[in-house]
């Protein structure tokens, strides 16, 4: 496919998470632990096919560590979306991403410009005056939960980075974290003696099942696609559109209101998220 087409799906299906995790959480009965167990182990199962039909039987790649930064993210996203709204947890997500990966590149010795930091006071400031109590501010447990989500995804990506093949190693990182999800949404249900087909809340376990399968597994495998057309700096670029897709599915499919307050820390922190990619590409060039 072309990779402006993949580039699109794979936007739409990291979108889609937070969609579905909070149509799930706030509609359904089922809760964030199941929703994490349910989601790992459906992307696992895709992920894991995608890569023996590419590749045959072998080996499982990836790394335990990964799959412990893959794994805390799933949890703490889940629980973060029982009570926040998709626009401003995909925000918080993100600018947490972005936040992790630009630190963790001044430790290692990176030099940013001047624009560089100013884009990134930018991007703080707008994550500031969104959590700044008030009738608009999200539920700070919930908030700090998603803040620490983006922190844990960031590790992941950053762990990522130099694989070689990133949809086996996606693969491999699910498989290992299946177990400990499993284990959290067994706890989350009790016991087996507590469990009935009659109490099954099958539309909770049909949106847990999409965000695995198809806006994780699929959706990731799709971006790996697409990242072979991409320049890094598009590529960084492109996922700005993210928080913006959510809070437009959250407004146009889950009736939340789309506050003046969301608005301008959504146009500060993408803006300046912006800005630093962009400079950051100028001062490469």
């Amino acid at each position: 496919m072309h990779p402006a087409l993949t580039t699109t799906l794979a936007m739409l299906a990291f979108a889609g998470n937070s969609l579905l995790c909070r149509l799930a959480l706030r509609d359904t009965e089922i809760g964030p632990g199941a929703f994490t167990a349910l989601r790992i182990v459906s992307g696992a199962l895709v992920l894991w096919a995608i890569v023996r039909r590419r590749d045959g039987p072998g080996r499982i790649a990836g790394s335990w560590g990964s799959a412990g930064a893959l794994y805390a993210y799933a949890v703490l996203f889940a629980f973060a979306y029982v009570a926040l709204p998709a626009g401003t947890g995909a925000l918080l997500l993100f600018a947490a991403v972005q936040a992790t990966m630009f630190a963790t590149g001044l430790v290692r010795g990176e030099r940013p410009g001047p624009l560089q930091y100013v884009g990134y006071a930018c991007a703080l400031g707008g994550l500031v005056a969104l959590l700044m109590p008030g009738l608009a501010a999200p539920p700070p447990l919930a908030a700090a939960s998603m803040v620490l989500a983006g922190v844990a995804w960031g590790v992941y990506s950053l762990r990522g980075r130099t694989g070689a093949d990133p949809t086996a190693e996606t693969a491999g990182n699910f498989v290992r974290a299946a177990p400990a999800a499993l284990a959290i949404g067994m706890l989350e249900l009790g016991g087996p003696g507590t469990w009935s087909v009659q109490a099954i809340d099958w539309a909770g376990v049909g949106y847990a099942v999409a965000s695995g399968a198809l806006t994780s597994g699929l959706g990731y495998a799709i971006w790996y696609t697409a990242l072979r057309g991409l320049r890094t700096t598009v590529a960084a670029t492109v996922q700005l559109s993210v928080p913006a897709l959510a809070a437009a599915g959250g407004v146009m499919l889950l009736g939340e209101p789309l506050t003046p307050r969301l608005a301008w820390a959504s146009c500060a922190v993408l803006g300046g998220i912006a800005l630093v990619v962009l400079a950051g590409h100028r001062k490469a060039g």
